[in-house]
């Protein structure tokens, strides 16, 4: 126990001066005294400790339950970057099926206008051919002279199957050239 008369004058005057004032356990060490300044000084003392506790019990608390809100609110954080993370896995893969059915019905599409072409580049080349065909055989059993016509009979057919490879040639390239492999 603390009885020295001067050191709790001291201690005193340190609490008027600079409003300082001795807590926790060292209050239950001051002696019990008559002295009416002394013992309004500790009660002063226990007054400002039990203050003070209650004040540090408050800040502890507003601590604990600020640490227990930041950890509901990671496992929420958390939990809400697993699904973000689930959505942007889903939405590649729905972003790499689209892409891929764009590619198939591009190629079905190319597949069908290649068709077309050539089947009216046959056509054409078919009908050039019997018309010029005709025309000849007309001209041969008229009696008109053929020369000319035959000459030209014999041309018409090489320039159709020039273009006809030459169509052909082209589509094929342009399948071949459009293709990844």
């Amino acid at each position: 126990m603390i009885s020295s008369k001067d050191t709790v004058k001291e201690a005193i005057l340190k609490a008027k001066a600079k409003k300082v004032y001795i807590e926790g356990n060292f209050v239950k060490l001051f002696a019990d005294t008559s002295d009416a300044a002394v013992k309004e000084y500790i009660e002063e003392c226990k007054r400002k400790d039990i203050a003070s506790r209650r004040k540090r019990l408050q800040i502890t608390k507003q601590v604990q339950k600020q640490n227990k809100e930041l950890e509901e609110a990671a496992v929420i954080k958390e939990a809400l970057v697993i699904e973000l993370q689930n959505a942007l896995d889903q939405a590649k893969q729905l972003r790499d099926e689209a892409v891929e059915d764009l590619e198939v019905m591009q190629k079905r599409t190319q597949f069908e206008l290649i068709g077309t072409i050539v089947k009216v580049a046959l056509w054409v080349i078919i009908g050039v051919g019997v018309l010029t065909t005709l025309m000849y055989a007309w001209a041969i059993t008229s009696g008109t002279d053929t020369q000319i016509i035959g000459s030209t009979w014999s041309n018409m057919f090489g320039i159709l199957l020039t273009n006809a490879f030459s169509i052909v040639g082209t589509i094929m390239g342009v399948k071949y050239a459009t293709d990844k492999d």
